[in-house]
C-alpha cells in the first residue's frame, strides 16, 4: 500500500488513510472507540465472560497499525488473562510511519509506549511475550494462506471492506476461519454487509447483528459450537 497518510479520527487518535483504495485502516469516528467497542467489548470480553477460559487464543485477519492487538495487549494485564494473539499482514506498515501514530496517547496504562513500540519492532514469525499474559505471533502472510486448524478461540476479521478488497470477505476465507477456531469459537467485525453474514450462517455460524460503533449502524459477532 502505497503513501498511507496519518489523519485524525473524531475521537482524536490517529487512523491511516490509502488514497489509492479511497478507504481507512479505521472509521472516521474514532479509531481506539471502534476497536474498543468492536474487538474487545463485544469480542474478547464477551468472550471470556461467557466461556470462563484462563487462556484465550486470537486469530487477527489484518494486524495494520497494531491498534488491535495493542488494546487486546492492555486487556490482557488489566484483566490478568493469558491470551495468545496471531496476527496476519501481507502489506506491513514502515515503523518511520507507526511511530507517528497517536494510541499511546489514548490509552491510560504505564507499560502502554513500550508495548506499541514492540509491537512494531518485534520479529516476524518469532513468538513475543509483552507482558505476563500476553503473547504475540506476527506472520507475514494472507489468510488464503494460513493453515492452523482447531488453534484459535476468537478471530478479529479486520480487513478492508468488502466493497474495496472483495477477495478476503468470501465464502472460501471464511470456511478457512471456520477450520482455524476450537470450539465454541467466534469471529468479530466491524462489516455488517448481508452477503457476509449469509456466507457465514451458510456455514454453520450463528449471526448476531448488534449495534456498531459510533458512525456504523451494526456490526457483526459470529459465533460457532460444532
Amino acid at each position: 500500500m502505497d503513501n498511507p497518510q496519518i489523519r485524525q479520527t473524531k475521537d482524536g487518535s490517529h487512523t491511516l488513510w490509502l488514497p489509492e483504495l479511497e478507504e481507512s485502516y479505521h472509521s472516521i469516528h474514532g479509531a481506539v472507540t471502534e476497536s474498543k467497542w468492536v474487538f474487545i467489548e463485544n469480542g474478547l470480553d464477551y468472550f471470556c465472560q461467557i466461556t470462563g477460559n484462563k487462556e484465550v487464543n486470537i486469530l487477527e485477519v489484518g494486524f495494520g497499525t497494531g491498534l488491535n492487538a495493542l488494546m487486546t495487549c492492555n486487556y490482557s494485564q488489566v484483566k490478568k488473562q493469558r491470551i495468545k494473539y496471531s496476527t496476519l499482514e501481507p502489506f506491513p506498515l514502515a515503523t518511520e510511519l507507526t511511530k507517528q501514530l497517536n494510541y499511546t496517547d489514548c490509552l491510560d496504562h504505564p507499560q502502554v509506549e513500550f508495548w506499541f513500540q514492540e509491537l512494531h519492532m518485534i520479529n516476524w514469525g518469532q513468538i513475543e511475550w509483552l507482558n505476563p499474559y500476553f503473547s504475540i505471533l506476527k506472520t507475514h502472510e494472507r489468510i488464503q494462506e494460513h493453515t492452523a486448524p482447531g488453534q484459535y478461540d476468537i478471530c478479529y476479521f479486520d480487513a478492508f471492506a468488502p466493497g474495496k478488497q472483495p477477495e478476503i470477505w468470501d465464502i472460501g476465507v471464511l470456511e478457512t476461519v471456520k477450520r482455524g477456531l476450537r470450539r465454541p469459537g467466534m469471529l468479530v467485525t466491524y462489516c455488517a454487509q448481508g452477503q457476509f453474514k449469509r456466507n457465514l450462517m451458510q456455514l454453520g455460524f450463528m449471526v448476531e447483528a448488534l449495534p456498531g460503533p459510533p458512525g456504523k449502524k451494526e456490526m457483526t459477532r459470529a459465533t460457532i459450537d460444532s
